[in-house]
């Protein structure tokens, strides 16, 4: 089995198969433990507690989604989670416990109650990916492949067969599993890393896999802005839902901080704009430091001290709700070709992501796309013809954003966008930013993460239509069970 990428989704996919007696090629174009995983402050999402159930976590993912999630994909989301955090603790992961020795359950945006386990507080995509990629290294039916970065996708007689590298061999395996992460990385401001910028998308793509609600990019509303070496650093949602407040100029709350990450991003992008102003003022100075060391040592050295004074903030691309279509086993239109985490799109998060959400996904449906994968009776890998090899030895390696694209997605495809904006986005050099444009000049509405200035309106003919990209067609209406 081969997979590509090595953050949460990847690593956990590559410890399912080997537990399983399956030999993996694990591809990272990064050394492990520095992918963009490794940044994720938030946790994973699961009904543990007991003032908590299947139902109500179900309805919060429903709620933040704004009536295009998909119900199957939440209910395999909400029933597995719980189980999937039991696993990580047998591979080794601490998670945050209180004084009584039983996980500490953290509070974030959308959520009705507490459900969000955390490992150091806001260091669980660090500590996570740590943890795993001790053990996929340490794991000898795991070959790691790092700085490696895949060219193509080898589809041959309509299955995936394998994928060759830059300057690497050809890979063969009964089954490929994308776990590439987004493409928030494409909008000039964002808090995602550099290389998160829709490569798995533009590989899946070339291949001729769906891909669907390319308009839905969540942005986070706490990222902060104007302070070098710290623009777009995210502040945790957590904070928040430990008593954490937003203020305007004025010093005055103007929004309910634990509101959906969409309503708190377009409050404060509709102040600013109003104010011809750059941020507001996040107030944490009632928050305990230490149960956020990572977020007060990386402000401290920036020369804020959250103790004392305001942080300043404002919203940034964050979360790529759209990717790779998938099932509920994980698998891309393409036989043999899995996609999860970011990359994939599942129908999951609707059109806003619930907090937290992300991670119990990358586990969940990680584990499912194994499952599914070895237990598929396959052809064995098979040697490409001369022409299938000199095709995938000349295709183009996905490209990477310059600076004029990722400027054009903020003012075109940014918190608020319309029709001229995105249909200047057409005639971007870049294929994915053609691509998002193309589905939000179709989605003629305003829902969660996708707002149109001149469709203001929420369109209930849309509700649970998604947009889907097969090659270079318009995008075709799809409504998913």
């Amino acid at each position: 089995m081969a997979v590509v990428g090595a953050g949460a989704a990847g690593l956990y996919a590559a410890l399912c198969a080997a537990r399983q007696g399956a030999r993996v090629v694990l591809i990272s174009a990064t050394p492990l433990a520095q992918t963009a995983s490794y940044w994720a402050q938030g946790g994973l999402a699961a009904a543990l507690a007991a003032d908590d159930s299947f139902e109500l976590h179900l309805s919060d993912t429903e709620r933040a989604g704004r009536e295009l999630v998909r119900r199957s994909a939440a209910e395999v989301l909400v029933a597995e989670a719980p189980e999937c955090v039991r696993d990580l603790q047998s591979l080794g992961v601490r998670f945050d416990a209180d004084r009584f020795g039983q996980l500490a359950l953290g509070l974030e945006g959308g959520h009705s109650v507490r459900r969000v386990v955390h490992a150091g507080g806001s260091a669980t995509g660090r500590r996570v990916v740590r943890q795993l990629s001790a053990r996929a290294a340490s794991e000898p039916r795991i070959a790691v492949l790092e700085g490696a970065r895949a060219r193509a996708l080898w589809r041959s007689a309509d299955r995936c067969r394998g994928l060759i590298c830059d300057g690497g061999p050809l890979v063969r395996s009964r089954a490929v599993i994308l776990a590439t992460g987004g493409a928030a990385a494409l909008w000039a401001r964002t808090t995602n890393p550099p290389g998160s910028q829709g490569t798995g998308l533009l590989l899946a793509a070339a291949a001729g896999a769906a891909l669907a609600d390319l308009e839905l990019m969540q942005f986070h509303p706490t990222a902060v802005i104007g302070i070098p070496g710290r623009e777009g650093f995210l502040i945790t949602e957590a904070i928040r839902g430990e008593g954490a407040t937003l203020h305007d100029s004025a010093g005055e709350r103007f929004v309910d901080e634990l509101a959906p990450r969409d309503e708190v991003s377009r409050a404060i992008e509709e102040l600013l704009r109003a104010r011809g102003e750059r941020s507001v003022g996040l107030d944490m100075r009632a928050i305990d430091p230490a149960r956020f060391p990572n977020v007060v040592t990386a402000l401290r050295e920036a020369g804020l001290d959250p103790t004392l004074e305001l942080i300043p903030v404002a919203p940034a691309a964050h979360y790529m709700m759209g990717g790779i279509v998938a099932d509920l086993h994980a698998r891309s239109s393409i036989a043999g070709l899995y996609a999860v985490g970011e990359s994939s799109c599942t129908g999951l998060h609707g059109a806003n992501r619930l907090a937290s959400n992300s991670l119990s996904e990358c586990f969940v449906f990680a584990r499912r796309a194994v499952a599914h994968a070895l237990g598929e009776t396959a052809p064995p890998p098979a040697e490409p013809t001369a022409g299938e090899l000199a095709e995938l030895e000349v295709a183009p390696a996905p490209l990477r954003a310059e600076r004029p694209t990722r400027e054009a997605l903020w003012r075109d495809a940014g918190i608020m966008r319309d029709a001229p904006g995105l249909t200047r986005l057409l005639e971007d050099p870049h294929p994915l930013a053609r691509m998002i444009a193309r589905c939000g000049l179709a989605r003629e509405e305003s829902r969660g993460a996708h707002q149109r200035s001149d469709h203001p309106d929420r369109d209930p003919g849309l509700d649970h239509r998604h947009a889907v990209l097969t090659g270079a067609e318009a995008p075709t209406w799809q409504t998913w069970d």
